[in-house]
């Protein structure tokens, strides 16, 4: 027997509210009616950099862990260079996790499956 619990299926949600939350306040900016994200070339370099800055991350934090005291760079230089790609990884798999909610939505598939 399964244990998933069923979700009704929600209709496709038009992409111009997407990826809008809550209530929508009047357009201020000069950017067309229709703008929309490129929600495939965001996925792309999601997919692209994730991996990249997770590798830089551990990088220089193996890196930093090995370094001395008189050695060019510094520890300091290496954590802080590990710490900024690990910002940066965080940053991508964040948009990398709204992108593929506004797909799902813009299908109409469930939320969280």
């Amino acid at each position: 027997m399964s244990h998933h619990r069923h979700r009704p299926h929600r209709p496709p949600v038009p992409r111009s509210r997407s990826g809008v939350v809550g209530r929508r306040h009047p357009r201020t900016g000069t950017e067309p009616i229709t703008a929309q994200s490129a929600l495939r070339l965001r996925l792309l370099l999601t997919a692209v950099f994730l991996p990249l800055f997770v590798a830089a991350t551990v990088g220089f934090a193996v890196w930093a862990g090995n370094s001395g005291p008189g050695d060019s760079p510094s520890r300091g230089v290496l954590t802080g260079l590990a710490v900024g790609c690990g910002v940066l990884a965080l940053i991508a798999a964040l948009d990398g996790a709204v992108v593929l909610r506004r797909m799902r939505r813009e299908r109409g598939a469930p939320p969280g499956g």
